[in-house]
């Protein structure tokens, strides 16, 4: 990337503090460690991890997403992904909305499919602009397999914490395709004051393990009506719970509400960029709690409402989830009465 140096993060403005969690030592087993881990994902769902060793792949990562986004527009509506719910390949700038008002998203993004990245030098899933192919094996595979790691270590713990029984998660998102992506995101620099980048929203999928150099990241914690922002720390990744782990635990995993408007103070002079992997269950799997096979999460379900409970079963599979919740914020998807609302 051509910029490493940026403004200091504004001290005047709201923050959220996060948990810091520290993967070696959940890798390493550590009780006191993987209870903190547990703590932040049941009442946030957002936390820092650190020592997690991803940083070069992610450079890397950045790099790639620069070719990729200096190539000319024609080059890159060739990989565009559509309005049907495809997950994979390249989003314009204003291709989504941000509210009920149809008000045009600010930023590009490249999408690759964790299927293309495991299974190269075959294409499992679509193709990809050359950038991509280039940096395949050096650059996307490994980032793809670090990230893999990270989040299979924190789901076995959710599995352990949960009462499920041994690799009952894992099994859950692997051995056939799905829709986990490593996402590269580009948001222009100088975007107005209070305009969104993305608008609010929770993650979709499970776990994802994001990584950014400014800030613009807000959370809207449970029973506080202000945003606040989430401050990027350097070797830091924000790691945060999607709706389908909310849905297998039966509500005990939180799926929290987030967006992203421009950066803080004189950070808002820089494009903005970020790096996540989106950590999601195969495709036909079930969304609905694992009641049946935990009896915690069998308890949980058991106090809650009918509301509550309908709430945690969308009623279709993890791929239907998927292509809804990726079709119903499209431009295209906005009818005319709905944008002038």
């Amino acid at each position: 990337m051509p910029v490493t140096a940026f403004p200091e993060f504004p001290t005047n403005i709201p923050t959220h503090p996060l948990v810091v969690v520290d993967y070696e030592l959940l890798k390493n087993g550590d009780k006191r460690e993987m209870d903190k881990l547990w703590d932040a994902a049941t009442l946030l769902g957002f936390w820092y991890l650190k020592n997690h060793g991803a940083d070069e792949d992610v450079e890397r990562m950045f790099d790639m997403g620069a070719e990729t986004m200096d190539l000319p527009m024609e080059e890159k509506m060739k990989y565009e992904r559509g309005d049907d719910g495809f997950s994979f390949g390249y989003k314009f700038a204003g291709a989504n909305v941000v509210d009920a008002s149809g008000e045009p998203d600010k930023v590009e993004f490249l999408v690759i499919a964790k299927d293309d990245a495991l299974a190269w030098p075959k294409q499992a899933r679509r193709s990809y602009p050359s950038t991509v192919n280039s940096r395949m094996d050096s650059t996307i595979v490994p980032f793809v397999k670090k990230s893999i790691e990270i989040n299979s270590v924190c789901l076995n713990i959710f599995n352990d914490k949960l009462g499920l029984a041994e690799g009952t998660l894992l099994k859950l998102h692997s051995g056939e395709y799905s829709a986990c992506e490593a996402r590269t995101i580009k948001a222009p620099k100088n975007l107005p004051v209070g305009k969104m980048a993305l608008g609010a929203h929770t993650d979709f999928g499970s776990l994802s393990f994001l990584h950014n150099r400014l800030g613009g990241l807000q959370v809207l914690p449970p029973g506080v009506e202000e945003w606040l922002y989430v401050k990027p720390i350097p070797g830091h990744a924000i790691c945060n719970v999607g709706d389908a782990l909310t849905f297998l635990s039966g509500g005990i995993l939180r799926s929290n509400m987030h967006r992203v408007v421009p950066p803080p103070g004189a950070q808002a002079g820089f494009e903005r960029w970020s790096q996540v992997f989106f950590t999601r269950p195969v495709n036909s799997v079930v969304l609905r709690p694992l009641s049946d096979e935990s009896p915690l999460i069998a308890e949980t379900v058991s106090k809650l409402s009918d509301k509550q409970k309908e709430a945690l079963t969308p009623g279709m599979t993890a791929y239907d989830w998927v292509e809804k919740r990726l079709r119903n914020p499209r431009l295209k998807s906005i009818k005319p009465a709905e944008a002038q609302s």
